[in-house]
């Protein structure tokens, strides 16, 4: 079997340090499997929608992404000296349609920050959004809507 490299060169920042390389292997697409190299995740996929038994890949990056986004309301607390409240939460909705019979993604991040004032939340919500890796992949990318409950 021969490979070819096909690289695509989307932005202007290279990485100095790699710290982490998730890595998996699929087959079947939308209707298959899904193994990481270190076994700790094996999933069956289904098409979002269908009656399959398995998750689809919109609801894994809504879980990668919300993850992500916690961590980064943390970092920015933390610079902040700020305590983040017990019930913090992000609830990510990704949309998968069609526009003009292309497909698109679109997502919501509902954040929870039960206690925290207006303006202290909107700081954390809209530094995050700027160290977040998911919400700099995603940006001026796809339509992305941050909602905040405190």
């Amino acid at each position: 079997m021969e490979t070819i490299e096909i690289t695509q060169v989307a932005g202007n920042t290279t990485i100095d340090k790699v710290l982490y390389t998730g890595k998996t292997h699929t087959s079947g697409g939308r209707d298959g499997v899904s193994r990481s190299s270190d076994g700790n995740l094996d999933i069956k996929l289904s098409s979002p929608g269908s009656n399959g038994a398995g998750t689809n890949p919109e609801q894994l990056f809504a879980a990668g992404w919300s993850a992500c986004f916690i961590g980064a309301i943390g970092i920015a607390a933390a610079k902040k000296k700020v305590a983040l409240p017990e019930g913090t939460a992000v609830d990510a909705e990704v949309d998968l349609g069609l526009t003009k019979a292309e497909y698109f993604l679109q997502a919501r991040l509902n954040v929870s920050l039960p206690g925290l004032d207006e303006e202290t939340a909107r700081i954390l919500i809209e530094s995050a959004h700027q160290t977040c890796p998911y919400s700099k992949a995603t940006r001026g990318n796809i339509n992305v809507t941050i909602n905040v409950s405190i």
